[in-house]
């Protein structure tokens, strides 16, 4: 199920919404919290039925060794961990890669072992994680113990369940035993649904709006087609404004949502273009799994405690890793090769910085052009996520460098003879570019990159109630234009149903969100 859906946006969410209050003012609080449950299950099972099964046999199992762990203080217990951790990487290691595997053996050996398509389970990859989190901090004495209902709704609460955020026990687990949120507060329900309402329109109207223009581009470059400048520049921004807009509105709809039940998740995604440096890019996309991998497998790894070699080393390891949990292909691992690059020419770049005495504030155009080469890096490497063949990422970076020329279509613009005169001067055709729209696209583009780089965040505009955890502390800049922020007045609220109007009438286009299935 879909949080851009008519059956959850009037079905499943105001069910849930309303049995959890009715029940839970009533007093029966473990009732309450068993029907969010429920609810969560529905959720999941929408889709496949059938891997009901699969995460309820994670939960059994996880809470089981975290009880375990927790209860012991002997040497032996390190192998508990190790089994329980076994249990889930090979849990995800078969439906996620088994397929790329067997295809890799035959790639290299000339076999021929056959294996029937593994349909991925949904969020396998976000429950996996989030419970071997668990696992690891019970090893450590981090956690105390919890009822196993508070447990199943730590691992299943829908708003957070299918694409993160990756939430922690001790975030969690305290919400659910609070007496107030089983009482209905009309700050948290009027905050929750204008966040919902603009994560939904950011989907629809934008995110979906744009992406018409990248799936045939990036297609015939996996076919080996020749892009042109423009139609491979449209291609890669329009993906990455897609992606932009995707992630940023399902992580608002995740946070709104929850708020309604008087939940706060942890911030997921904080403008992260708008970073000046790839190590602040990190802690702004997907911060949640950022966080994981630095303590659950870099600060393991060594850190940056054993030296400067092994620190390269750690991050690449990392970032590779990283590359590869998002999808069982060789693309996805150059895109975290790619990253890790990155941050080792970062890492040394500060230290350069500091040894050359240049710590003070950056001038503003020292900002911009640090977000400039950040934001082109970024892309560069999205393309590697977006291809479905390498080959196909090499089509479209030929064409980004300019090596295949530049097309433009006619249009008002270049209709006559002195316009397009004036355009072959500059190196450029005019004729008809089967992957780039002219005017319109560009449009488009311009648009969202401006909405990206000058408006405040959602977390921005919500910052007077608190809308979600803060997942790095500080992470969040206050914004100057106070008249901007929201409140509860008549202004916000037409603003905010005219967003849901218009998100509502365009649902027709029926799209995933592109982390859906990892």
């Amino acid at each position: 199920m879909l949080f851009n859906s008519y059956i959850f946006i009037f079905g499943l969410l105001p069910a849930a919404v309303i049995g959890f209050f009715l029940i839970g003012g009533r007093g029966h609080h473990r009732v309450a919290i068993a029907w969010l449950v429920a609810m969560s299950l529905l959720f999941y099972g929408w889709w496949n039925p059938a891997y009901l099964g699969l995460i309820l046999f994670s939960i059994l199992f996880n809470y089981g060794m975290g009880v375990m762990l927790g209860g012991e203080k002997r040497a032996p217990v390190r192998w508990h961990l190790a089994l329980g951790v076994t249990v889930n990487i090979a849990l995800l290691g078969y439906y996620k890669y088994a397929n790329f595997f067997v295809d890799n053996v035959n790639a290299l050996t000339g076999a021929s072992y056959h294996m029937e398509t593994i349909i991925l389970p949904l969020a396998i990859s976000f429950f996996t994680f989030q419970q071997i989190a668990f696992l690891v901090d019970a090893y450590r004495g981090e956690t105390r113990e919890y009822s196993f209902l508070h447990y199943c709704l730590f691992v299943t609460f829908f708003p957070q369940l299918i694409a993160g955020p990756i939430v922690h026990h001790k975030e969690m687990l305290p919400q659910f035993a609070q007496d107030k949120i089983f009482r209905l507060n009309r700050e948290d329900l009027a905050v929750g649904l204008t966040i919902f309402t603009i994560g939904l329109f950011k989907k629809v109207m934008l995110a979906d709006e744009i992406a018409q223009y990248v799936s045939p581009a990036f297609a015939a470059a996996d076919r080996g087609e020749i892009l042109t400048f423009f139609e491979a520049w449209g291609a890669a921004l329009s993906y990455t404004l897609q992606l932009y807009f995707d992630f940023s509105g399902y992580s608002d709809m995740a946070i709104g949502i929850a708020r309604m039940f008087g939940i706060k998740l942890p911030l997921n995604f904080n403008a992260p273009y708008k970073a000046a440096n790839i190590m602040e890019f990190w802690r702004r996309w997907h911060m949640t799994l950022s966080r994981f991998l630095r303590d659950y497998l870099y600060i393991p790894l060594g850190g940056s405690r054993r030296g400067t070699v092994r620190r390269y080393a750690n991050l690449m390891i990392t970032m590779v890793l990283g590359g590869l949990w998002h999808g069982a292909a060789w693309t996805f691992v150059v895109w975290g090769a790619l990253h890790g690059a990155y941050l080792g020419v970062n890492h040394a770049w500060q230290a350069l910085r500091e040894r050359l005495g240049w710590t003070g504030p950056p001038r503003w155009w020292s900002r911009v052009l640090a977000v400039t080469i950040t934001f082109l890096a970024v892309v560069v490497a999205w393309v590697f996520f977006r291809a479905t063949s390498f080959d196909g990422a090499l089509v479209m970076l030929a064409g980004m460098s300019g090596i295949n020329g530049a097309v433009v279509p006619s249009g008002n613009l270049l209709r006559e003879a002195w316009s397009v005169d004036l355009v072959n001067a500059l190196g450029v055709e005019v004729g008809r570019p089967a992957y780039f729209d002219g005017l319109k696209q560009a449009k488009k583009i311009i648009g969202m990159l401006l909405i990206v780089f000058l408006l405040p965040t959602t977390q921005q505009l919500m910052s007077r109630f608190g809308a979600a955890l803060e997942t790095y502390p500080g992470e969040v800049p206050e914004w100057r234009r106070q008249w901007m922020l929201w409140r509860p007045s008549w202004t916000w609220a037409l603003a905010a149903s005219a967003m849901a109007v218009l998100a509502l009438f365009h649902l027709v286009r029926f799209s995933e969100f592109l982390y859906y299935q990892f």
